[in-house]
């Protein structure tokens, strides 16, 4: 087994040039570990763009083979949970970030970072999840924990295009709620109500000139992988005791609001971490996600690529130039 050949995107950074290739590889090459995977699907994330990114600042050593997130059958394993033909899901933790990844037709990785497929997903359908469904999943699950029910008003979601977006308005539309979709692309409009979407607004009316540190209160709820700004005017707009699930940065790391959202209106952040989310949750929350939590539209929400059209797929996921979800066949 350790000469068998496979091929797999490699990202290699010397001192003259950063390259992007798919290659063939053995696996001997792959790391040590207590299982070996035949991965049949992967996702793109934003952070896998990154990955293959010169000053992406995601990749710890080269060369690399990126892909946070896996779907396959186990060929072989030194845990006893694990057998030969087992179906696994494989995602976060330092998957694709400093251990080889899943953009690759096998991988090696430790037991612990394994949860087994459940019924009712196919593999295809799992990735079709990935890191951003999960963490869809994640944000609303903690919605919930901190009270938030369909009777309680209208939810958030921004970015309702890209992959966390989508997934959170698909899922909160399965589930009841009455769901208003942000996004900046007009032209995705029919998307987005396709998927679940209750209303549509603008990405703009997010970000008024003009930040005020209690506004009229709007949601009960929101779910936002953006930051920045608009999660400060999302803060001043939340109905009192209405929480927001925070996810994503790509609006900027700073954000300038006041107490008094929270002193005045019981207003709750909560931080959502897909990566090191404790295995009894993530196990829990992927049944869920095989379940109740599933939506009736995933072929709507996906999109599947083959490995030679990964490295242009991961420019466009960076430019922000795909919808809903990139899903890996291998």
């Amino acid at each position: 087994m350790n000469n068998t050949q496979f091929k797999a995107l490699m990202v290699n950074q010397d001192v003259n040039e950063f390259t992007t290739t798919i290659s063939n590889f053995k696996v001997s090459d792959l790391p040590k570990g207590d299982i070996l995977i035949k991965v049949a699907y992967s996702s793109v994330n934003y952070k896998d763009g990154l990955a293959a990114t010169p000053n992406g600042k995601i990749v710890t050593s080269y060369p690399h083979i990126p892909g946070i997130d896996m779907a396959g059958t186990v060929i072989s394993s030194t845990d006893p949970r694990y057998k030969e033909g087992d179906e696994v899901i494989a995602t976060s933790y330092e998957i694709g970030v400093s251990r080889f990844g899943g953009f690759s037709e096998f991988a090696r990785i430790p037991a612990e970072w394994i949860v087994p497929l459940p019924d009712g997903l196919s593999m295809k359908e799992a990735m079709s999840f990935g890191t951003a469904g999960f963490t869809a999943a994640l944000s609303i699950l903690r919605l919930e924990e901190n009270g938030l029910s369909p009777d309680k008003g209208s939810v958030l979601v921004t970015g309702a295009t890209g992959g966390v977006g989508s997934f959170a308005v698909s899922i909160l539309s399965k589930l009841g709620y009455h769901v208003v979709a942000s996004t900046g692309k007009e032209d995705e409009h029919d998307y987005l109500v396709e998927i679940g979407a209750n209303e549509i607004i603008s990405r703009q009316d997010l970000q008024p000139e003009k930040l005020r540190a209690l506004d009229k209160q709007l949601w009960a709820g929101a779910i936002d992988p953006v930051g920045g700004n608009t999660l400060a005017y999302i803060v001043s707009t939340m109905k009192y005791g209405g929480s927001v699930a925070v996810s994503g940065l790509t609006g900027g790391i700073n954000v300038p609001t006041t107490v008094f959202p929270f002193i005045l209106r019981a207003v709750n952040i909560l931080g959502i971490d897909s990566v090191y989310c404790p295995m009894s949750t993530r196990s829990a929350l992927w049944n869920r996600m095989a379940t109740d939590m599933k939506p009736t539209n995933l072929d709507t929400i996906t999109t599947e690529v083959m490995l030679e059209e990964l490295p242009s797929t991961l420019s466009l996921i960076l430019e922000g130039k795909t919808k809903g979800r990139m899903v890996l066949k291998l």
